[in-house]
C-alpha cells in the first residue's frame, strides 16, 4: 500500500515539474527562433541582400528592415562560424556542434550535467551559425537546451537521478514540439532519440506534458505576432494528396530503400568530414569559420542550401522546382553543406536538414515514377513528404516520431500507409548507423539504467537456469571424516557440499566447518558432526533475484536447490558465482537478440 502511494505521488511530482520543464522549454524556443531571425535579418539581409523564403510555420517575429550590403554573401557565414567559435568557446565549448549528440549524451550519463549558462549560450550560437547562412537546423540545438531545462529543474528542485532523467527526455520532447509545432510527435522523439531500438517507457506521461505546455507557448507567441488563431500554424503548408492505388504503396517502398541508402550517405559523411575538421591544426574556435567559408562558397552559386532551407523546401511541394536533377543536386548538396556546418563545430542540427533533404530527395524520385508512370503514380508531393519521414527513420532511428511529426508537420495524414512502409524500410536498411553517435541500442546497455537493468534481468533468470545441477557437485556422506572435506577443498577449490544419506539431503558441510576442528581431532571427526542441518534452500522456479535476497538475509555462500514437493531431493546448489556466470550468459544472449534484429 506504502509503495503505491509512493509510486503515485512520485508520478504526480515529476509530471508537475515537467509542466515547468515544457513551460521554459517553450520559452527557450521562442528566444532560439527570435536570435536565428535576428541573425538572419544582420548578417544576410543586412551585411549583404539575401534573404531566403519562409515557410509557412516560420513567422516574422521583428517586422523591421536593414541594410547596408557591404559585404558579399560568400564570407558572411564564415564570420557568423568564426563568432559562433569564438562565443562558444568562451563561455561554453560543450554548445559548439549539433545538439542533439549532447543531449542525448546528458541522459545516458547524469554526471555530465548541463550547466545553467549552457541552454542561453546555445541560443546565441545558434543564431549566429544559422542567422549567417550555416545549414542546419533548431532541433539539434532546442533538443539541449530541452535536455539542460530539464536537467537544471531537476538540480535546482532536488529530485533522484531517476527522475531527473525522465525530465531530460521530457525537455528533448518539449523542445522538438516547440520547434516542429509536433506537439504529440515531439512527445514521442523524446523518448525514442535515445534509443537505436527501444523507448523510454516510463517517459511517455511527463513527456507528452512537457510537449504540450511546450507547443502551447510558443505557438502562442508566435500566433500573435502571424496574427492567426492558436493552433492553425505548422511548418508547411502542403497541396493535397492521395494514394492512387495500392501499387502506389510498392513505389513508396521502394523510396524507402533509396531513402535508406541516402541516409547512410549522410550518416558517414558527417562522419568523415567532423574527422577531417578534428584533425586540423587550428584552434577550436576557427573551425567553424572554415566551415562557414566553405558553405558560403557553395551558397553563393547554390543558395538553397542556406539556413534551414524550410522555405525552399515548401517552394518545391508547390512546384516552383518540377526538376528531377535539381532537386536531386539540393538534396545531395544540402547533406554536404549541413555536415560541413555541424562537423566543424558551428550550432546547428542535422536532424531538420533531413527533413529538407528528404523532400528534395522524395520530389526527384516523385517527378521521375510520375513521369514514367503518370497514370498510377500520383503528385511528387507525397513523394516529398514521404521522403521526410523515411530520411529521419533511417538516419536518426525514429521511425515512429519520424512519422508522426510529418503528418503534423504537413497535415498530409492520407499519406499513412506510405510514411509507415517507406520509414519502416529506411530504418531496417541503415542497421546500427546513426547521425546520433550517443545513441545506444537498448535500455539494458544505457549506463543509466545499468543499477535497475541489473535487477530486472536478475527477476528474468531462474534458478534452475543458473545452478550447478547435482551431476556435477561433489556429494559427501555423513560418514566422511573432516580430513577429507579439507582435502577436497585443496583439491577442487570447493568450499562448501551437500551431505546426503540414502539418497536423501541431510545437511551441508563447509571449509569453515571442517577448520573449526582441532587438527589432532580431524582423522576422526565425521561430517555429521559438523555439518549444518538447518538449511535455507532455494527452489528451481525462484528467480536468482530472490536466491540473492536469501544469501545475503541468512549470511550464508550457497543453497542447495531441491524439489518444493520433496525438500530432500536435492536437485543442484547455486551461489553468487554461478549467479554471475547467469547474469553474463543471459545479457550475452540479449546482446546477441538485438544485433540479430538490426540486421
Amino acid at each position: 500500500m506504502l509503495n503505491r502511494v509512493y509510486l503515485k505521488t512520485r508520478i504526480l511530482t515529476i509530471t508537475i515539474i515537467s509542466v515547468l520543464v515544457g513551460f521554459t522549454t517553450g520559452i527557450m524556443a521562442f528566444f532560439l527562433a527570435a536570435a536565428i531571425e535576428l541573425g538572419s535579418k544582420f548578417f544576410l539581409s543586412g551585411l549583404d541582400s539575401y534573404t531566403s523564403p519562409h515557410s509557412f510555420g516560420e513567422v516574422e517575429i521583428f517586422h523591421f528592415h536593414f541594410h547596408i550590403g557591404i559585404l558579399p554573401l560568400i564570407i558572411i557565414p564564415a564570420i557568423g562560424g568564426l563568432l559562433c567559435g569564438i562565443v562558444g568557446y568562451i563561455l561554453a565549448p560543450e554548445t559548439l556542434g549539433g545538439g542533439s549528440s549532447q543531449a542525448v549524451k546528458a541522459f545516458h550519463h547524469l554526471k555530465e550535467k548541463i550547466t545553467t549558462k549552457v541552454p542561453f549560450v546555445k541560443v546565441i550560437v545558434t543564431g549566429l551559425t544559422i542567422g549567417s547562412g550555416g545549414s542546419g537546423g533548431r532541433e539539434g540545438p532546442i533538443m539541449q537546451i530541452g535536455a539542460g531545462m530539464g536537467s537544471i529543474l531537476g538540480g535546482r528542485l532536488k529530485i533522484s537521478d531517476k527522475d531527473k532523467k525522465i525530465l531530460i527526455a521530457s525537455g528533448i520532447g518539449a523542445g522538438m514540439s516547440a520547434v516542429f509545432m509536433a506537439p504529440l510527435g515531439g512527445a514521442i522523439f523524446g523518448i525514442e532519440v535515445l534509443y537505436k531500438r527501444d523507448y523510454e517507457v516510463e517517459a511517455i506521461i511527463p513527456a507528452v506534458t512537457a510537449s504540450i505546455v511546450s507547443f502551447a507557448v510558443f505557438t502562442s507567441i508566435l500566433d500573435y505576432f502571424a496574427g492567426m488563431p492558436f493552433g492553425e500554424l505548422r511548418i508547411f503548408s502542403t497541396p493535397p494528396v492521395v494514394i492512387r492505388s495500392p501499387f502506389e504503396l510498392l513505389t513508396y517502398l521502394m523510396l524507402g530503400l533509396a531513402c535508406g541508402l541516402l541516409s547512410l550517405f549522410y550518416i558517414f559523411t558527417y562522419r568523415a568530414i567532423k574527422k577531417f575538421f578534428k584533425s586540423l591544426p587550428v584552434h577550436t574556435a576557427v573551425r567553424p569559420a572554415i566551415g562557414g567559408l566553405i558553405v558560403g562558397l557553395i551558397g553563393w552559386k547554390f543558395p538553397y542550401i542556406l539556413g534551414t532551407g524550410y522555405g525552399y523546401a515548401e517552394k518545391a511541394m508547390h512546384g516552383a522546382y518540377p526538376i528531377a536533377v535539381l532537386l536531386f543536386a539540393i538534396a545531395i548538396v544540402k547533406i554536404i553543406s549541413t555536415t560541413i556546418t555541424v562537423g566543424s563545430g558551428g550550432s546547428g542540427g542535422l536532424f531538420a536538414p533531413a527533413v529538407v533533404i528528404g523532400c528534395m530527395f522524395g520530389g526527384a524520385v516523385g517527378y521521375i515514377l510520375h513521369s514514367l508512370f503518370p497514370n498510377t503514380v500520383g503528385s511528387p508531393v507525397g513523394y516529398m513528404l514521404v521522403g521526410m519521414a523515411a530520411m529521419l527513420a533511417g538516419a536518426f532511428k525514429t521511425p515512429l516520431a519520424g512519422i508522426i511529426m510529418v503528418l503534423e508537420m504537413t497535415g498530409g495524414y492520407n499519406l499513412l500507409p506510405a510514411l509507415a512502409i517507406a520509414s519502416i524500410v529506411s530504418y531496417a536498411i541503415t542497421g546500427d548507423y546513426t547521425l546520433c553517435e550517443a545513441q545506444y541500442d537498448t535500455r539494458a546497455e544505457s549506463p543509466v539504467h545499468s543499477r535497475e537493468m541489473s535487477i530486472d534481468i536478475l527477476k528474468q533468470i531462474k534458478v534452475k537456469d543458473a545452478m550447478v545441477p547435482r551431476e556435477k557437485l561433489i556429494i559427501v556422506s555423513p560418514e566422511t571424516t573432516v580430513m577429507e572435506i579439507l582435502k577436497l577443498t585443496e583439491k577442487y577449490g570447493h568450499i562448501g557440499f551437500p551431505v546426503m544419506e540414502r539418497g536423501e539431503l541431510v545437511g551441508i558441510v563447509t571449509f569453515e566447518d571442517a577448520e573449526r576442528v582441532p587438527p589432532d581431532l580431524r582423522e576422526v571427526t565425521k561430517v555429521r558432526d559438523v555439518m549444518s542441518t538447518h538449511l535455507i534452500v532455494t527452489y528451481p522456479d525462484e528467480t536468482v533475484s530472490e536466491a540473492l535476497i536469501k544469501l545475503a538475509t541468512y549470511g550464508v555462500g550457497r543453497l542447495p536447490v531441491v524439489s518444493k514437493d520433496n525438500p530432500k531431493l536435492l536437485l543442484g546448489m547455486i551461489n553468487r558465482p554461478a549467479i554471475v556466470r547467469a547474469y553474463a550468459r543471459y545479457t550475452m544472449e540479449l546482446a546477441e537478440e538485438s544485433r540479430r534484429v538490426g540486421e
